[in-house]
């Protein structure tokens, strides 16, 4: 089915066209019209299948199709948990909204509060924003959302495991009762799904594949090594020239540094992700990443929601993360929108009990194989 016949508007095709995409994933074509038809709605799907055009190619449809596009006010709010991602909403949104008369800013914290009140004032038409730091300035008297019409939760487990419902909880409260609301995210826990009667009307729901299944596309591998050995065997697989594009996850801040200086050592180029760095240095990580400036990014999981790099060629969970869902989302990096990929994953012995959790997670065994190291010269 070509995106033609979903519905959207001539000017979101042409953006879409010259984005060079032709046809739509299956999240695309499931909610693209319930929203268009003006449904609220809960859309789950692995990552990495298109979640963000889902919702930003219909609202941008009726945005420039209903009275008023082009005048002041907020009439559009997407919330995200991390800033990587609100960055790169913001991204999709000016590439499909491109045609149109609407601007577009981000809020979040780590960066100068001024331009962002400065935008929440002006009555920008879409704001992508992080919970505290929009909390922070609406109680402040910034920013007017009387004529709010398209709220998003976008990555809606990640923001309740980072502890942010209360302040999305007050964000709602002072949003209008009258508008159209969609919740995302890869993973979808009976918790969060219980909330959604909170935030929504009677919604919709579009499910692609099962809610615990990291995408089919990822090929996962578990090397079992003890802790004192994972630095040696990440350096021996990286001898691979294939694993040319590797997202490397740290438990730790302090590790994914030690990690990356490690690497820089070995002559190996090395970049940090995580919530230490200033927001100047994790843009540059990911930009430097994404152009292939640096072969490595380390990053911790706080980050990982953010991270929407096509091409990375394989995952490595250095520290194996202690919740299944963080799994699936780790390992979601790779394998995206179709392409092929490989999760690597180091267990410890102390590691055993949580593998076997995601093994039961994701309904499924992950092949073990023994670290066989070259013996030092």
């Amino acid at each position: 089915m070509p995106f033609r016949a979903l519905g959207l508007g001539a000017r979101i095709l042409q953006a879409v066209q010259e984005a060079g995409y032709t046809e739509p994933t299956p999240i695309q074509t499931a909610a693209i019209p319930q929203i268009l038809a003006g449904h609220d709605l809960i859309g789950i799907a692995q990552t990495g299948t298109g979640k963000t055009a889902a919702f930003t190619l219909p609202i941008l449809t009726k945005l420039a199709v209903q009275p008023g596009a082009g005048g002041r006010g907020t009439r559009m709010l997407v919330v995200a948990p991390t800033r990587e991602l609100a960055v790169q909403i913001e991204e999709n949104i000016r590439l499909y909204g491109r045609h149109l008369p609407l601007s577009v800013a981000t809020v979040f914290g780590g960066v100068g509060e001024q331009p962002q009140i400065r935008a929440l004032q002006a009555g920008t038409h879409v704001i992508v924003a992080c919970p505290g730091r929009l909390l922070d300035l609406m109680r402040r008297g910034n920013g007017d959302f009387s004529g709010l019409q398209f709220l998003v939760l976008d990555e809606a487990d990640r923001m309740l495991d980072m502890g942010f419902l209360p302040s999305i909880r007050q964000i709602v409260r002072q949003l209008p009762r009258k508008r159209q609301t969609l919740l995302f995210s890869a993973t979808l826990s009976q918790e969060i799904e219980a909330l959604t009667h909170e935030f929504q009307h009677a919604p919709k729901r579009v499910q692609i594949g099962r809610r615990s299944n990291p995408a089919e596309t990822v090929t996962q591998l578990v090397y079992e090594v003890p802790k004192h050995l994972k630095s040696g065997l990440l350096f021996h697989l990286l001898g691979d020239p294939q694993m040319d594009m590797v997202l490397v996850f740290s438990r730790m801040k302090h590790g994914a540094d030690r990690i990356a200086r490690q690497l820089e050592r070995k002559g190996i180029r090395t970049a940090t992700l995580h919530s230490n760095r200033s927001q100047s240095q994790r843009l540059r990580a990911l930009k430097d990443f994404k152009s292939g400036a640096v072969r490595v990014l380390v990053a911790t999981d706080i980050a990982a929601r953010g991270i929407d790099v096509d091409g990375i060629s394989h995952v490595v969970n250095y520290d194996f993360p202690l919740h299944p869902e963080d799994y699936v989302h780790r390992i979601g990096r790779t394998g995206r929108a179709k392409e092929i990929g490989d999760a690597i994953s180091f267990v410890t012995p102390e590691d055993q009990a949580d593998l076997r959790a995601v093994e039961r997670f994701i309904g499924r065994g992950i092949v073990r194989k023994r670290a066989e190291l070259p013996a030092k010269g």
